[in-house]
């Protein structure tokens, strides 16, 4: 007599699984976007990978003034040739 078939939850029960329902897919939709989106995106705009450790220990040194422009330099070109400059073809 008092039970309208809606479980008990009436109008309020309707409303609710109907934000429910249409809630869920949009959440799915932003997870999958968040997780595609960023793989899409060109590799130009990523951050620079970070220097050599070494390369920032002279740089800092340099800095504080603990070595002149001159032994800087010197240091610097040396560095930079010990480097590999890429893979081997």
């Amino acid at each position: 007599m008092w039970c309208s078939g809606m479980s008990g939850f009436g109008m309020l029960g309707m409303v609710l699984w109907g934000l429910v329902a249409l809630a869920l897919p949009m959440l799915v939709l932003i997870a999958v976007g968040w997780q595609v989106i960023p793989r899409l995106a060109p590799s130009e705009g990523r951050l620079p990978a970070p220097e050599s450790g070494a390369q920032r220990i002279l740089d800092e040194r340099y800095a504080r003034g603990e070595i002149d422009d001159a032994e800087y330099e010197r240091r610097r070109e040396k560095l930079h040739a010990s480097r590999p400059s890429g893979p081997a073809a």
